[in-house]
């Protein structure tokens, strides 16, 4: 009778030759810094993009998608302005299939939501001088009747995502909160407190990731991180995705030499910082101005020519990279 030979278990292909495969999606900017970790920007849906992206080939998710009816980034297709609450939602169940697909099997999701009050007062806001920078539309979903809630109610959406998400099957391991003590006051909000917080949500595909809990630096489930007052692009006003923030979440969420993916790369925080601790990094971004801007300052950068986007599509001095805080609103009730 023949011995049985033990079959050893294939290596996993390094990610970074995954990434370089021909058959992955071109990106629209891609380069690589002096330490060996590599960059790719790609623009358009990442409801999209996402499915083709390789699968597990990602160790990390560090992402803030924008916040439900706080700001108008002029491009069509975009998260934030949708009808309904439940439309805002859906979206979001969306690219999280995508992120299930490029996910590994131990990776981890850190998902940043803030949340927005149902005003109900049938007036328009945004055409002031003090919201022009935001580019809302005369009346948003959140200032008429329909979303079937009572006026001046905080929407809950940060739990309204994190609990579908659930429901899709998600672990949600920690619910976080981000608090500043620096919040900008809310001075039409005479009849509540003023908001000095938001979610940071972790879930993970299943009970086993990787996790390191020194790379939270002492801090539990509430952290105390003040907003950057600087930002990547020209004229950015606020950036409430502060890179102290991405940095704690790699720390604690990312192997050394690991892969981030941000799907809402904004002004390219995610990637930066990323890059900064050593991590490659893949970002998606809906608009094509914000592709620009995060490609012109990476390092070792080669871009397609831009295939996509009106004519009139917002410039980054036009616009923040990220969704205004929920302390700088006069648009709560």
């Amino acid at each position: 009778m023949a011995a049985r030979t033990k079959t050893s278990k294939a290596e996993p292909r390094p990610k970074a030759e995954i990434w370089a495969d021909e058959n992955v999606p071109a990106a629209r900017g891609a380069g690589s810094a002096p330490d060996g970790s590599f960059w790719r920007v790609h623009e358009g849906d990442n409801r999209k993009i996402l499915q083709d992206l390789p699968a597990e080939s990602v160790d990390c998710v560090i992402t803030s998608p924008p916040y439900y009816w706080q700001r108008d980034y002029g491009v069509d297709g975009q998260f934030g302005m949708e009808a309904t609450i439940d439309g805002f939602v859906t979206n979001l169940r969306e690219t999280f299939e995508g992120l299930r697909h490029v996910l590994s099997k131990d990776g981890t999701v850190w998902l940043n939501l803030g949340d927005t009050y149902y005003s109900a007062k049938g007036k328009p806001h945004g055409n002031d001088a003090k919201h022009r920078s935001r580019r809302l539309p005369g009346l948003r979903a959140v200032d008429g009747p329909g979303l079937g809630l009572p006026r001046k109610s905080l929407i809950g959406i940060p739990w309204r995502v994190a609990l579908a998400l659930q429901e899709d099957g998600w672990t949600l391991r920690s619910a976080i909160i981000w608090t500043r003590r620096t919040s900008l006051p809310e001075p039409t909000a005479k009849d509540r407190p003023h908001r000095q917080y938001e979610h940071v949500f972790l879930f993970s595909k299943g009970p086993r990731y990787f996790f390191n809990r020194d790379g939270l630096d002492g801090a539990e489930d509430v952290w105390t991180i003040e907003p950057d007052r600087k930002s990547l692009g020209r004229g950015t006003h606020y950036a409430p995705y502060p890179r102290d923030l991405v940095r704690r979440c790699i720390a604690a969420g990312c192997p050394e030499g690991g892969v981030t993916l941000d799907p809402f790369l904004g002004g390219g925080t995610t990637m930066d910082v990323s890059l900064e601790m050593g991590r490659s990094s893949v970002g998606i971004e809906l608009n094509p101005a914000f592709c620009d801007l995060v490609i012109g300052h990476m390092p070792g950068a080669a871009a397609r020519p831009r295939t996509a986007g009106p004519e009139d599509t917002p410039q980054p001095d036009e616009l923040d990279l990220h969704p205004t805080l929920p302390g700088l609103t006069d648009l709560a009730p």
